[in-house]
């Protein structure tokens, strides 16, 4: 009896040390700079055509490094850099939208941090185009149940000049869906009629007071 006593002390011992040997994952940074959906006008300029951008973000708990994600909207390229500070500058295109988000490090895990998106601003830039709307519901990719044959899309916009003055959809079956619904206001677009075991695709042209647009690439999604 005491054998296996001293057996089931040396077994909880040993949990009890394996727990406390576990490294916390990274914590979750705050972004900074450059500013939610703003226009980017204080770069140092390099070019007509490039800008050097100094990215900023708090500091995260349990991180050993932070990798600066940067997507160019207009071309759909991510490119990325590593650093241990909280602080990275890089040389952008000017007159240009991107998107950015930081993964905190360590050799327990990785852990993203929200997407912001700004506008790059170009030499005498007055008027900034939309950014291109994101897909809400459905996901990219996403397997969905129609609730009586049809389907709700949403999304978001943004504009760096918070003028967006309309929205065209496009939805089909093929990956360059027709127009389906022009100049609505709204961001979302209702009962829309589908088929079961069928692949959809839309997307959404975001245009702005100005006369500017942007083009969401094309979503898809499957209905069950």
């Amino acid at each position: 009896m005491r054998t296996k006593i001293l057996i089931l002390f040396s077994v909880i011992t040993l949990l009890a040390a394996c727990k406390k040997a576990e490294v916390p994952k990274p914590g979750k940074v705050a972004l900074s700079f450059p500013a939610l959906n703003s226009a980017c006008t204080t770069g140092v300029i390099i070019s007509a055509t490039q800008s050097t951008i100094t990215f900023s973000w708090n500091t995260s708990d349990h991180t050993d490094n932070y990798v600066l994600n940067i997507k160019n909207l207009l071309t759909g390229v991510t490119t990325t850099q590593t650093t241990s500070n909280n602080q990275l500058a890089v040389d952008l295109l000017r007159d240009t939208p991107y998107s950015w988000f930081i993964e905190s490090t360590s050799t327990s895990g990785t852990t993203p941090s929200d997407t912001w998106k700004f506008y790059n601003a170009g030499l005498g830039t007055l008027s900034h185009p939309p950014f291109p709307a994101d897909a809400l519901k459905p996901t990219y990719g996403q397997n969905v149940s129609a609730t009586g044959g049809s389907i709700n899309l949403s999304w978001t916009g943004s504009d760096p000049d918070n003028d967006i003055a309309t929205y065209d959809v496009y939805f089909g079956t093929t990956s360059t869906p027709s127009i389906s619904k022009s100049n609505i206001t709204d961001m979302f677009l209702n009962n829309l009629a589908v088929v079961s075991g069928t692949t959809y695709y839309w997307k959404v042209i975001t245009k702005d007071a100005q006369g500017n647009i942007s083009d969401s690439g094309v979503f898809q999604f499957k209905v069950n």
